[in-house]
């Protein structure tokens, strides 16, 4: 009697435990959210399911509990299947817990980082469905994780290490395939990492480790070829140009592309947008898809959001600062542009002045300049100003802001921040910052960063 009252207090702490876990994994990925727990419900189930409560609140139920998800805005798509993700994961490792085998195997559910677990379950979700499967199939993720996070730690001649893989998918893709596995294949993981012409021969940007659905390296792939095909179809979103071929190589067949930047940054790549990455010391949810369709509605225009889009990247991955202003009526860029900054203006403020360049962009549009003049002149300590028909009002030009409308907003980044705040009051603004960082604030606040 004494043992069976102890095993259920211990039960109970361990749904304790589980549900701690559950909600410190969801405010990790989802880091301006609430999650409080509702109460009990009837049945217990290892799946995340959810029911609607109102624009701002999500209630779901999990492992016999119900939870409320307090976002301030609606969940995307890609929100909801991180948490179910997140569900999934820790529901096989409880399960495993009740397993009489457990004690016998070498179980790597339970070690590693959570964090890169959860990643994983979002990529592969077959690999932890249950505790048969966690066991039987290898999590091709983490292992490609922690050989990225190791190789993140060494230099080449005094420079940082880039390095990538791609995991061959489990779905149909006609203009691939898997090539046979050779003699004495090693496994992609960290083991790899000790060999050292290992950084050479696929370094990430150009070339890649082809991993097998066992997890061994069996190819080494040029990324560009293997994108050929997909060269032709539209990404989801538009692209960095260093890592437009590494969107294209995942748009067919569930291909999982990581790459470990020059930067010193993880990136995840999948259904032909970049997933996940890895920057700052945690991991980001890109959900590019939903930013960039929020961005595209504000600006109006599809091929001017796609261009200015694109730029931020580009800027980014440069570790280049910029700023985009996109006006949603031209006659305020008087209220927000010196006289002098504006292109329209004929004055010269004097001898070596910047405006003594502006008659070359002229009545100019952002979508007929090429991608790397508006990348340069949005390099320029300033601001480019466009209207919605991709007019360039002015470029290079301190803008002036009021102070008063910033003071519900968090300014992280100084000038630049305050400037992009009072901006948006006017329009759409992309702001890029020197750490890497594209943030797109409207109407006073910051309504998302990539």
């Amino acid at each position: 009697m004494i043992r069976g009252v102890s095993q259920e207090r211990g039960k109970t702490v361990l749904e304790g435990l589980y549900q701690q876990l559950l909600q410190r994994g969801v405010q990790y990925f989802l880091p301006s959210s609430r999650v409080a727990i509702a109460g009990p419900v009837g049945e217990s189930t290892p799946h995340v399911v959810f029911h609607e409560k109102s624009h701002e609140d999500l209630s779901f139920e999990w492992l016999g509990t119900r939870y409320t998800l307090t976002l301030h805005r609606e969940t995307t798509d890609h929100e909801r299947r991180m948490l179910r993700s997140i569900g999934r994961f820790l529901s096989t490792r409880y399960e495993l817990l009740f397993d009489p085998e457990t004690a016998a195997r070498d179980m790597p559910i339970f070690g590693g980082l959570t964090e890169d677990r959860y990643v994983s379950t979002f990529l592969e979700a077959r690999v932890f469905a249950n505790a048969e499967s966690s066991g039987a199939l290898p999590d091709r993720v983490s292992e490609a994780i922690e050989v990225l996070r190791i190789s993140a730690l060494s230099s080449y001649e005094d420079k940082r290490i880039s390095t990538g893989a791609l995991l061959f998918g489990s779905l149909p893709d006609s203009c691939h395939k898997l090539p046979p596995e050779p003699p004495d294949a090693l496994a992609y993981s960290s083991e790899l990492t000790s060999i050292r012409s290992f950084h050479r021969i696929c370094d990430g940007l150009r070339t890649l480790a082809l991993v097998d659905g066992r997890g061994l390296m069996v190819e080494l792939i040029d990324v560009q070829e293997w994108a050929r095909p997909f060269s032709d179809m539209e990404l989801p979103v538009p692209s960095a140009r260093r890592y437009r071929t590494h969107s294209q190589a995942t748009l067919c067949g569930g291909h999982i592309c990581l790459v470990l930047t020059p930067n010193g940054e993880i990136k995840i790549f999948g259904e032909g947008v970049q997933l996940f990455n890895f920057f700052d010391g945690r991991w980001h949810l890109t959900d590019a898809v939903s930013k960039y369709e929020t961005w595209e509605s504000s600006v109006g225009r599809r091929d001017l959001a796609a261009r200015l889009f694109s730029a931020g990247l580009n800027l980014a991955e440069e570790r280049r600062g910029g700023m985009f202003v996109v006006l949603d009526d031209p006659a305020h860029a008087r209220r927000l542009v010196s006289g002098l900054d504006l292109l329209e203006t004929g004055r010269r403020e004097r001898s070596g002045a910047k405006n003594q360049l502006h008659y070359l962009l002229r009545r100019t549009r952002a979508t007929e300049l090429s991608p790397a003049v508006l990348e340069s002149i949005a390099q320029i300590d300033g601001s480019v100003v466009l209207d919605r028909d991709s007019g360039l009002l002015a470029f290079g030009a301190i803008l002036r802001h009021d102070l008063s409308v910033d003071q519900n907003e968090d300014i992280g980044e100084g000038g630049r921040t305050s400037a992009a705040i009072g901006a948006s009051q006017f329009g759409s603004v992309l702001m890029v910052s020197e750490g890497g960082q594209v943030s797109f604030y409207r109407k006073g606040h910051c309504l998302w960063t990539l």
